[in-house]
């Protein structure tokens, strides 16, 4: 038996922790003496140690932890660690598209945006539309994006896109809309034909990760107010090269369209 300053002392985890593991069920001792209350390990827990040490290391919540140990299924152990690297990988993800942004916004002297003023025809899409809250565009987006690849499929005949109410960066919940261009729009499921009204806008082009789509967005309106142009209507934005064309973030392209209309 090793008492429970050895064990820490073996397995990295202080006694403050495995006393905590022995409360939450976690790591029982092997023998807890009745009368002390000194708590006993084995030699054979270390190994049990050592693996939720790098469990927790990677931040594992301590109920995953607990389901990890407790299954006999290795199947099931390897697809609730899988699931946790995933979230980490999408947390690393948005962390690094973070850091691009602040890098992007902290340089002294910013390079300037390319700007194009665009007349938009007015065209009729196979479409996917909802209220939705800020927070959720994300997932949205992607159910919706699936639905109208699924029902165009090969006869689309360009780059999807959508269409966002000054509503959801105002009030965090607002209109939101993704479509296909199709010569033929279906009708099934949520996917339906919707025509895109006739527009003038001042388009720039967001290079890399969705994530850090803010900097543009800004660079853009500044470059608005500075033009004398007013903003009219839902930002518009298609998504030139993205995940369906290429898996590398780098090379991703994204036309914002804003809405606008001279006033002088």
């Amino acid at each position: 038996m090793l008492t429970i300053g050895e064990f820490s002392r073996l397995t990295h985890l202080s006694v403050r922790t495995l006393r905590r593991y022995h409360e939450a069920a976690l790591l029982d001792p092997a023998v807890v003496d009745e009368t002390t209350g000194y708590r006993y390990y084995s030699v054979e827990q270390i190994p049990t140690a050592q693996v939720i040490h790098r469990l927790r290391e990677l931040d594992v919540p301590l109920g995953d932890v607990q389901r990890i140990l407790r299954t006999p299924d290795p199947g099931v152990r390897a697809a609730l660690i899988t699931d946790h690297l995933q979230r980490l990988e999408h947390e690393l993800d948005r962390t690094r598209a973070a850091v691009v942004s602040l890098r992007r916004l902290l340089r002294p002297d910013p390079a300037p945006i390319d700007v194009e003023l665009r007349a938009e025809p007015a065209r009729t899409v196979a479409a996917v539309e909802a209220v939705v809250g800020h927070g959720d565009v994300e997932a949205w987006f992607a159910g919706a994006m699936a639905e109208l690849e699924a029902a165009v499929g090969t006869a689309a005949t360009g780059p999807p896109g959508g269409t966002y109410d000054n509503a959801l960066f105002e009030q965090e919940r607002g209109h939101v809309l993704v479509y296909l261009p199709t010569p033929v729009p279906p009708l099934t499921g949520r996917v339906h034909p919707v025509t895109l009204p006739a527009a003038e806008l001042a388009v720039t082009t967001h290079v890399g990760e969705h994530d850090g789509v803010e900097v543009a967005y800004g660079e853009l309106g500044r470059w608005v107010v500075e033009n004398a142009m007013s903003v009219a209507g839902p930002v518009r934005e298609v998504y030139a090269v993205g995940p369906r064309d290429t898996s590398d973030p780098a090379a991703w392209r994204t036309e914002i369209g804003w809405p606008v209309f001279r006033v002088t």
